[in-house]
Order: structure tokens, then sequence, then C-alpha cells
């Protein structure tokens, strides 16, 4: 088996990517989404930590927690989370995916990878550029022309705080016009 490496530093700063399995395009639908607002909820209460910024995507989502001094536990959180959202969205009407042989040995659901990429936030330059990157990633990924056109994001939070100005994220501006040739 691989011997996974991640960075526990205690009090850390973490930037996040969890992914749906078969990248199924759930996420961004009501039930999910209100599924994941209340695990994250929940798991805050027993495992406090800070969502400092994020993004929800039909098949992934991005974002970037802040743990409390002398915590490093990121992974116990986010199986709490994936575990709290499958039960909530199953019991309310969710459909889980067909999954693998070795899913269904498990009896796990499919509706999470088992894994997800974590990367450990090193200074304040390392911040703004994930934090950035959290924010123009439905611009990124063709789903809207403008990051403020994109509703499940801490972006509008960040404009509110004066931290981006509304025209923030243009695709034009990240990519150029000619970036559309390509579509």
């Amino acid at each position: 088996m691989t011997n996974y490496r991640r960075a526990f530093i205690p009090g850390g700063t973490f930037f996040f990517t969890v992914v749906t399995y078969k990248r199924r395009p759930i996420l961004t639908n009501k039930l999910a989404r209100r599924s994941l607002r209340e695990a994250l909820k929940r798991v805050q209460e027993f495992r406090p930590f800070v969502i400092d910024a994020i993004i929800l995507l039909p098949d992934h989502l991005h974002c970037i927690w802040s743990l409390p001094r002398g915590d490093s536990d990121f992974s116990t959180r986010w199986r709490q989370v994936k575990s709290l959202f499958t039960r909530s969205y199953l019991a309310a009407g969710g459909n889980d995916a067909e999954g693998s042989i070795s899913r269904e040995s498990k009896d796990e659901h499919a509706l999470w990878q088992r894994r997800f990429f974590e990367h450990t936030i090193r200074d304040e330059d390392d911040l703004k550029r994930c934090t950035d990157y959290i924010h123009i990633n439905p611009v990124k990924h063709g789903l809207v022309e403008k990051a403020t056109d994109w509703p499940w994001s801490s972006f509008h939070r960040y404009v509110q705080m004066q931290e981006y100005p509304v025209n923030w994220g243009d695709s034009s501006e990240w990519y150029g016009d000619e970036w559309k040739a390509f579509e």
C-alpha cells in the first residue's frame, strides 16, 4: 500500500481539493449544497476550523482551512465531512453512483473519491495564490465569464471585505480573448 505523506502542521493553513467519485457533477444541486453546508457546520462544532476560502463546482471543491493552534488533524475532519454529507445526501433522496467491486466489498458508498489533495500554505504570497486559484476556478473551467457570476464561492465575501474589486476574475483578463478560440 502507498504511504501517503501529509504535512501535519499544528495550527496550519491548508489548501484542499476534494473530488466526487468518477467526477459526478452533483455538488452544485440544491440537495448536495445543503448536505455539504450542514456537514461542514457540524464538523466545525466538534473539531473547529476556519474556512478561509471555498469554491463549489459540479464535480469538485477547493477550499482553504485554518486549524486551531496545536491541531493538525485535517484528515479526520475530511473523513467526517464526507461521511456526514453522504448520510444526509442519501437519506434525503440523493443517488449513489454504481461503485467498484472494491467499494462494494467494503460496503462503501460511491459519492467521493477516497483521497483528497492537500497543500500546506507556506506564507502570505502562497495564501494569495491559492485564494486566487479558488476564485478563478469556475472561469478556468468555462462555467462562467467572470468570477462574480459563480454563486457558490467565497469570492462574494472577499468582494464585500474589499479584498477584490467586483470585476476581478474576468476570463479575458486571465486568459485573453484568444482562449475562447479553443473551446
